[in-house]
C-alpha cells in the first residue's frame, strides 16, 4: 500500500510535536517516562539556581529543580521532582550548593534519620551553602585592611629613610665593619699569643692546681696554725702588748714633762738654752780652753820644767 505524502507530513509532524513535548517537559524538570514525587521548600535567595538543575544525594542524581516561584513574601518557593524509587525522610534538609567555579548551583539532599517518609507535596527544610565568593569576602576584606596598613607602615619608612638616614646608616654599617676588623685581628692576636704561650699556660695551670691540692690536703694542719695564730694573738694582746703600750706612754709621758721643764728654762739644759749669758760664757770658756791646749802641744817646755840631774832650774 501506498503511502501518500499527506500522511508522512502528518506522522512527521505529530513525532515532531511529542519530540518538543518531551524536550520541553526534561527541560522543566519533568521526566515524562516515569513516576515522580513532588516536593518543595522555599529559599530567601536562589541565585545561580535554575530549573532542571540536578537534585543529589551523595553525588547521585535523583531529580531535577522543576519549578522557581516568587512568593509575595519575597521568599522563591522551589519545586522538586523526585524519582519515586527513592524514599526521602520527612526531616531531610535541601540545600543549595555550588555546582562549580562559575556560579551554577544544584540541590543536595541531606537525609534525614526520621523514620516518617515524606510524601508527594510535602515540603523540605532548607539550607544555603555559602557559595565561595562569601567565603572569600571576609579574607579579602582582612587582605584590604593588611595592604592599607602595610601602605601607611612602608609610607612612614620612606619619610624616615631620607638622605640623612640613609648617610648615617652607611656611616654606621662602615664603622661596624672596621670593628669587625679590629675585632678579628684582636682574635687572630689573641690566638697566636695563646699559642705560643700554650707550655707555659699548661705549666701555670698545673702548679695552681697542685698549689690547690696542697691546700686541700693541708686544709687541717692550715686550720690548725691559724688557730695557734690566733691564740697567740689574743694572749700577746692580753699581756706584752698591754704593759708595752703602758710603758711606751709613760715614756711619752716623762719626755714631755722633760720638754716642759726645758721650755720653763729650768735645769741645766733649759739654763743653757734660755740663758744667753751662760751661753757665751761657756763659748768663751770653750775657746779658751781650745787655745791653751793648742799652746800647749806647741810649746810644752812653757808649762813643763823637766831636769835630768834633778837640778832645779831658778830664774
Amino acid at each position: 500500500m501506498k503511502i501518500s505524502n499527506e500522511t508522512k507530513v502528518g506522522a512527521l509532524t505529530s513525532i515532531a510535536i511529542a519530540i518538543l513535548f518531551i524536550g520541553y517537559s526534561f527541560l522543566k524538570g519533568n521526566n515524562v517516562f516515569s513516576s515522580e514525587n513532588t516536593f518543595y521548600t522555599e529559599y530567601d535567595n536562589v541565585d545561580g539556581l535554575a530549573v532542571s538543575k540536578p537534585v543529589l544525594v551523595s553525588g547521585f542524581q535523583i531529580g531535577r529543580v522543576s519549578k522557581l516561584t516568587l512568593q509575595p513574601n519575597g521568599k522563591i518557593r522551589t519545586e522538586f521532582k523526585i524519582n519515586n524509587d527513592y524514599d526521602i525522610p520527612s526531616n531531610t534538609v535541601a540545600r543549595i550548593v555550588s555546582a562549580d567555579l562559575l556560579g551554577s548551583k544544584a540541590i543536595v539532599f541531606e537525609l534525614g534519620n526520621s523514620t516518617t517518609m515524606a510524601r508527594s507535596g510535602d515540603p523540605l527544610l532548607s539550607d544555603v551553602q555559602a557559595n565561595l565568593m562569601e567565603k572569600v569576602e571576609p579574607l579579602q576584606k582582612k587582605i584590604e585592611n593588611l595592604v592599607e596598613k602595610l601602605d601607611s607602615v612602608l609610607s612612614g619608612v620612606n619619610s624616615v629613610l631620607d638622605d640623612g638616614f640613609q648617610r648615617d646608616f652607611k656611616s654606621s654599617v662602615h664603622s661596624i665593619s672596621v670593628s669587625l676588623k679590629n675585632l678579628e685581628k684582636i682574635t687572630s692576636d689573641v690566638d697566636g699569643l695563646m699559642g705560643s704561650e700554650k707550655n707555659r699556660l699548661a705549666n701555670i695551670m698545673a702548679n695552681l692546681e697542685s698549689i690547690t691540692n696542697n691546700f686541700k690536703n693541708n686544709n687541717e694542719k692550715i686550720n690548725k696554725i691559724l688557730a695557734n695564730l690566733d691564740n697567740l694573738s689574743d694572749d700577746l694582746s692580753k699581756t706584752e702588748i698591754k704593759a708595752t703600750v703602758d710603758n711606751a706612754n709613760q715614756a711619752m709621758m716623762d719626755v714631755r714633762a722633760i720638754t716642759d721643764k726645758i721650755n720653763k728654762g729650768e735645769g741645766s739644759i733649759g739654763l743653757l738654752i734660755h740663758d744667753e749669758k751662760l751661753y757665751h760664757n761657756l763659748n768663751n770658756a770653750s775657746q779658751n780652753l781650745d787655745e791653751l791646749m793648742k799652746d800647749l802641744k806647741t810649746n810644752p817646755g812653757k808649762y813643763l820644767k823637766i831636769s835630768i840631774f834633778g837640778k832645779k832650774d831658778t830664774k
